[in-house]
């Protein structure tokens, strides 16, 4: 059985940005990814948005960690030639009934310390003739990354602290032991770890994990829902210079525009249905359903125009008819495991949050130490 400082359970942007974490603190880290490459489901499967922090309950984690995480990335893709653009977003109101809940996003993000910049109906016409809306508010701090080129980055900064990335390795069983925490891998060399330190950043499977790992308290582990959602392209020229994001619902922020740093627009993400497993099938019959969504804000968009992009799934521990849960980031001080920190519900923002969500990986591995 070989002996490990750290492992850390799954390679997509969080994972890697906690190993890296880990890695510059020194540790002896191993990442393990059950997967060919990194960054292959939630983490590709995005709108690849630097998000302000204005949708997120004041003191949530959600909120603190968008903040902090934001300012993290921009100085991070800064100093190492990441492509991005602080392109801005516009949060509309398409009609008088909306108002209100577009002033209680004001209000929330105000809270949250992300000033916003309200929009009349001609401040809306004039930063985006192509949008029809009653109202808006104007973020400046929002943006858009190459979030392939971060995740690579992050790799290259943790492979360089030396740690170590082996992919088509799942973790199928483990077991806490008091000399440690004992993870079994499949794949094509299966092998026995045994670890001081293992940080569950499995994504869409993270709960799962946490159920294999025997000895863990299962009354620890919360539900798992997924929350599968569409993005359609585009063709032709795209009349948008900068985000546009109709009021959220339940589940989401809703069928927004998106710009690339290429410049190509898509629309989306919905949310389509809740499947029992993970699932990306891009599904047929969806597009009235997006005109008829983009036509409120956006009634220009021409039929035919929509063509299929890309579906995503969110991990979520909270179902469809509750409030959207916070992020779950739970360390020994909660589950009474020395060691161990699972990453329960990391979806957006967890992308802007990543450099953040490390940090707090850090600190949480050092109180229960």
């Amino acid at each position: 059985m070989e002996t490990i400082d750290a492992i850390v359970i799954g390679a997509g942007v969080v994972g890697l940005a906690v190993a890296r974490e880990l890695a510059l603190a020194g540790h002896e880290v191993l990442i393990l990814e059950a997967s060919e490459r990194f960054g292959t489901q939630t983490s590709s499967r995005n709108s690849e948005v630097i998000h302000a922090g204005i949708y997120y309950p004041a003191n949530s984690l959600k909120a603190h960690l968008c903040v902090d995480g934001k300012q993290r990335l921009y100085r991070y893709c800064a100093e190492h030639g990441i492509a991005h653009r602080r392109i801005g977003k516009l949060l509309v109101a398409c009609d008088e009934a909306e108002l209100p809940q577009l002033a209680s996003y004001r209000e929330r993000s105000a809270a949250n310390g992300v000033p916003l910049q309200p929009l009349t109906a001609a401040d809306i016409h004039c930063l985006e003739p192509a949008v029809r809306a009653v109202a808006g508010l104007y973020s400046a701090s929002t943006g858009i990354i190459d979030s392939h080129g971060f995740m690579l980055a992050l790799l290259g900064d943790a492979e360089q602290a030396g740690a170590l990335l082996i992919t088509r390795t799942p973790v199928v069983a483990g077991c806490i032991t008091a000399e440690g925490i004992v993870l079994q891998t499949g794949g094509d060399e299966p092998c026995t770890l045994r670890c001081r330190t293992v940080v569950n950043s499995a994504g869409l499977f993270a709960q799962e994990m946490a159920r294999h790992l025997a000895g863990f308290p299962t009354d620890q582990v919360p539900p798992t829902f997924y929350a599968k959602g569409h993005y359609f392209t585009m063709s032709g020229r795209t009349p948008f210079q900068h985000l546009v994001y109709p009021m959220p619902d339940r589940a989401g922020l809703g069928i927004h525009v998106t710009l690339d740093l290429g410049g190509q627009c898509k629309f989306g993400p919905d949310v389509s249905g809740w499947p029992a497993a993970p699932d990306d099938v891009f599904e047929l019959g969806l597009e009235d359903k997006f005109y008829r969504a983009i036509r409120r804000y956006y009634p220009d968009l021409s039929d035919g125009a929509l063509q299929p992009g890309y579906t995503g799934i969110r991990p979520k521990i909270t179902g469809p008819t509750e409030a959207a849960g916070d992020f779950l980031i739970q360390g020994p001080s909660v589950h009474g495991v020395a060691g161990l920190v699972n990453l329960f519900g990391i979806e957006s923002p967890g992308l802007t949050a990543s450099l953040a969500i490390a940090q707090r990986v850090l600190h949480e591995l050092r109180q229960g130490a």
